[in-house]
């Protein structure tokens, strides 16, 4: 009786038995991989403290006016250049916010189909024609945009500008569209672009949705649809958000494509179908030339930075939105109530 407590099935010794040797591949292991986390975060504490060095003179040189300063003009009349970055940043999120706005709803919705409504057989061929999207190279994206998307919607992008004139920022006159490259037109590539990450990300999440919540929506009387809104949304929320959030990470640092569709204008648009300017795009176009001028390298280095951390903050924005859905999954969980727990309220109303 004892020895069979003290030995396994195959006749080896136990767990608790085992020497501390034996675990030492355990405790490498952990080792390791806390030594490259470390590493990580250490390394992005190296980028950001290089950033602030770098950035240092152009800070001192313009102040706070070079985050909220509107005139970016590195061949100003001195010869030294005057570097202000509002028009830069606007740029930036206002692409960003357009690709969220198209990008998101697609890709969610096109998750929902692959795995709700899409046939067993198609869910693998169509799920990886959408994840091959994200192996495109951005710059045939840009070209694409360039040649093909901007020519085939200037007439759609006057007719909103006429459209919705009363609506500031969005509306305006048809002759001012710019043809050529604008806010709209990158964002709408960096919508493109974005769909896989959101997408890929929002298919795993909704495939971990327990099969319990959605028999018991059907079994109370709920369409598939409603099925969808009250049982699988609510509870693949957080995860759907955290890949959005990836995703607005992902079109604030874009360069090339948007180099080549957004105009390279360093003044402020007056409208989403005016020529603009972003933080990468700007560092991309020029760096080249920066390279013999102090300033202007240091202020291709502060755009860096608000990048830098415009991206961290969209991050911690992130991490808390998902922290916050899981908590309320978790305590609707607990409280013996499904995780869309609207269900059979929606279906008594």
């Amino acid at each position: 009786m004892e020895a069979s407590a003290t030995t396994t099935a195959g006749g080896g010794r136990s767990a608790l038995e085992r020497s501390p040797l034996s675990r030492l591949p355990d405790q490498l292991t952990q080792w390791g991989l806390s030594a490259l986390a470390v590493l990580l975060l250490l390394l992005i504490a190296y980028f950001f403290v290089r950033l602030i060095g770098k950035s240092e003179l152009a800070f001192s040189h313009f102040g706070i006016n070079f985050i909220f300063g509107n005139n970016w003009n590195p061949a100003a009349a001195n010869g030294v250049g005057f570097f202000n970055a509002l028009p830069l940043l606007v740029g930036t999120l206002v692409t960003s916010a357009i690709a969220l706005l198209i990008g998101v709803p697609v890709a969610v919705a096109t998750a929902l189909f692959l795995t709700e409504l899409c046939p067993r057989r198609a869910r693998g061929p169509l799920g990886m024609l959408v994840d091959l999207l994200a192996a495109v190279p951005s710059v045939v994206y840009g070209l694409w945009g360039v040649f093909v998307l901007a020519p085939k919607l200037q007439g759609f992008e006057k007719w909103i500008a006429n459209t919705f004139s009363f609506i500031p920022f969005i509306g305006g006159a048809a002759d001012q569209v710019n043809a050529s490259g604008n806010y709209f037109i990158a964002g709408l590539i960096l919508a493109i672009m974005i769909l896989p990450i959101v997408s890929a990300i929002s298919r795993e999440v909704l495939r971990t949705v327990p099969p319990e919540h959605k028999e018991a929506a059907l079994a109370l009387g709920a369409t598939r649809w409603e099925m969808i809104r009250m049982a699988v949304l609510p509870y693949a929320r957080p995860g759907v958000t955290g890949g959005a959030m990836l995703g607005l990470g992902r079109a604030l640092g874009e360069t090339i494509a948007v180099v080549l569709v957004i105009g390279d204008s360093d003044t402020l648009g007056k409208h989403i179908f005016d020529q603009g300017y972003t933080l990468a795009a700007v560092i991309a176009n020029e760096f080249g030339e920066a390279a013999n001028q102090p300033l202007h390298s240091s202020a291709l280095f502060a755009a860096g930075l608000v990048l830098f951390v415009l991206t961290l903050i969209v991050n911690a924005v992130a991490r808390w939105f998902v922290t916050r859905g899981t908590r309320g999954i978790r305590g609707a969980g607990t409280g013996g109530a499904m995780p869309g727990g609207a269900v059979a309220v929606g279906v008594e109303e």
